[in-house]
């Protein structure tokens, strides 16, 4: 079975948009994950959405179908291309759908071990030539495939998708020690096929977008913390001052203040410096569960669907 799939997957794609042959595996099927499978599928490949809570597969059916029916609503998408797009994903609950892909994108959440654990996992049922990929924005790559074979390390590397997946053109690529040069060609012409303009970003911590937007949005909180404006006030300066689609505050909300925090702590861990020491405003707002768009209340109100200072 191995030996027949590693021909499949050396084998080139005859034609078409993001036909690879193969369907793409995506692990984790919570918010990154369903945007990545909307993103992938949209642009031709075949795509298995690997769910292994079976309770939440009509939850994540649903979860896709509300992010389409909202780009339909904006003008973004036709109902046609909503149903062509969910034609080519399947939600599964089987790790073996792995088995089957040239890519298996990791989209679980920011633990270190259970990453690793789903990488030893993925090794076993996965062809030699697999190429591993993880949505990490914080954890390091090569500490994640650090229990793999070293002949595995050299096909794992790191895609780091921005949110929303489907809308933002950036992709950054990032390459762990022993990534191979051509598993990277072969991921940037995945990131191409995806619309996507990819940036090579060697590994460190935060890479490049996350080291630079945490101290943005921390500073912002810390403003707001010290009484020098409001929430609203705030972001409307960052917005028409500097051309900014989202101010500083909307934005977190819009990641999610706890994944904020999370990023925060393992950034400041990791280099010791006093720009990524959470503000104390945000551990707060964690702690009462104000987490954003995500929770309807974060630094602004999001239950009528407006921007409110709180």
């Amino acid at each position: 079975m191995k030996d027949e799939l590693a021909d499949l997957i050396k084998s080139k794609p005859e034609s078409g948009k993001g036909e690879l042959g193969l369907p793409i595996a995506i692990m984790g099927a919570g918010s990154v994950g369903t945007q990545l499978a909307q993103t992938v599928a949209s642009n031709g490949h075949n795509t298995n959405l690997v769910e292994i809570n079976p309770d939440l597969v009509e939850s994540v059916q649903r979860e896709l179908e509300a992010n389409m029916d909202a780009e339909i609503k904006r003008w973004g998408m036709t109902e046609g291309e909503k149903r062509a797009i969910l034609a080519r994903i399947a939600v599964v609950t089987d790790l073996e759908a792995a088995a089957q892909s040239q890519f298996v994108l990791e989209a679980i959440p920011e633990s270190l071990e259970a990453k690793q654990q789903l990488y030893l996992d993925l090794h076993e049922i996965c062809p030699p030539e697999t190429i591993f990929v993880t949505n990490t924005s914080i954890l390091s790559l090569t500490e994640i495939s650090s229990k793999l074979p070293r002949e595995r390390q050299k096909n794992m590397i790191g895609l780091h998708f921005l949110r929303p997946v489907p809308d933002i053109p950036l992709v950054e690529i990032v390459r762990a020690v022993r990534t191979s040069d051509d598993t990277f060609e072969k991921v940037k012409e995945f990131a191409e096929s995806l619309g996507k303009t990819p940036v090579e970003v060697f590994e460190y911590p935060g890479y490049i977008t996350t080291r630079i937007i945490l101290p943005f949005l921390n500073e912002a909180m810390c403003v707001l913390m010290e009484g020098v404006a409001s929430a609203e006030d705030i972001d409307t300066a960052m917005k028409l001052g500097f051309n900014l689609p989202h101010g500083p505050l909307a934005m977190a909300d819009q990641y999610g203040l706890d994944q904020v925090l999370t990023r925060l702590d393992v950034m400041f861990h990791e280099l010791g410096d006093l720009k990524y020491r959470p503000c104390p405003t945000l551990k707060k707002m964690v702690r009462a569960g104000r987490l954003g768009v995500k929770t309807g209340r974060g630094f602004f109100d999001y239950r009528n669907n407006s921007e409110v200072e709180q």
